[in-house]
């Protein structure tokens, strides 16, 4: 469904609306916000599954520019090198929008469906939002989970040569077995080395977040808002909330190490390492996450049920 939130049309799924009875309505809300590029149908149902087996109701969305929300074609095409240089000289490159904003859009949502807290869970670029959520609106954050993500400081490592090479390919063409196949490639080079994905269920899964939508400029406009975020890390010492940072040990996309600086940054945030994950989520590692999820969730709720 869509819903309007921060001046936009978010394409929303909300776990209420697919039940009858109208109690769950009163279960505490965990909100997914997707990463990079990626579409709210890119959560694995076995993750949702499991928080609504264990009474949460759960909410995900497309993010801006991406799937079934508001496209933001209007701004242009965005100069990655260019800015990249920018950045590189020290100056302070202006995004087409700024990940504040898509903070604001997931505060929208929570708006629009009239939720006053939630347990905010962003993975990857989403981890970053949900880290700007739980910034800009700590009373409406019950507990944040950072799921391989970054703080954004500087200094920290990026991606692997071989994974940097993958990102700077394009598909050959527009065309699904083209796209398919880009993906695929990329998927394989950032892929969890204990638990590869069957190729048939990786290339299943990519057909079917393309035909449901394929928009590479909002992509591109999105990483902007991800690069240019370099005053994130700064603010991190301001969230109060329980905190969980989930990262793969073996993550060549987003290297361990801006795990652990995430951690830092966070008082009393608990750091979790998953040995042989990359920056995927295969069966196995979902179920790896929901074991520190479920149980850091039950205690965040608990401590707000006794007034902690």
């Amino acid at each position: 469904m869509k819903i309007q939130a921060n001046g936009l049309q978010i394409e929303v799924e909300d776990s209420a609306t697919s039940v009858a009875d109208p109690a769950h309505l009163q279960r505490p809300v965990v909100l997914l916000i997707m990463g990079l590029g990626m579409q709210l149908v890119a959560w694995p149902d076995a993750f949702v599954q499991a928080l609504l087996a264990v009474g949460y109701r759960v909410v995900r969305f497309d993010n801006r520019d991406i799937g079934l929300s508001t496209a933001m074609d209007h701004l242009g095409k965005p100069k990655i090198p260019w800015t990249m240089v920018k950045l590189q000289l020290g100056l302070r490159p202006q995004p087409p929008y700024p990940l504040s904003d898509m903070a604001a859009d997931a505060i929208g949502v929570l708006d629009a469906l009239g939720i006053a807290r939630a347990h905010v869970v962003g993975l990857s670029m989403g981890g970053m939002i949900a880290q700007r959520v739980a910034i800009a609106a700590p009373q409406r954050v019950l507990s944040l989970t950072s799921i391989m993500s970054s703080s954004g400081a500087k200094g920290l490592p990026g991606p692997t040569p071989t994974v940097f090479k993958a990102m700077m390919r394009k598909p050959a063409g527009t065309d699904e077995e083209s796209v398919i196949k880009y993906f695929q490639d990329f998927l394989q080079v950032v892929a969890s080395p204990a638990y590869p994905i069957p190729v048939d269920e990786m290339r299943t899964e990519i057909r079917q977040a393309y035909r449901r939508s394929y928009r590479p400029v909002g992509t591109q406009r999105q990483m902007l808002a991800v690069v240019t975020d370099t005053g994130r890390a700064a603010l991190l010492s301001r969230i109060t909330c329980p905190t969980l940072v989930l990262h793969g040990r073996a993550d060549p996309l987003v290297p361990f190490a801006n795990a652990e600086d995430t951690a830092r940054r966070i008082p009393g945030a608990q750091l979790k390492g998953i040995d042989g994950m990359g920056h995927d989520l295969p069966a196995q590692v979902v179920q790896l996450l929901l074991q520190a999820l479920i149980p850091h969730l039950q205690a965040a709720q608990l401590r707000t049920a006794t007034g902690g």
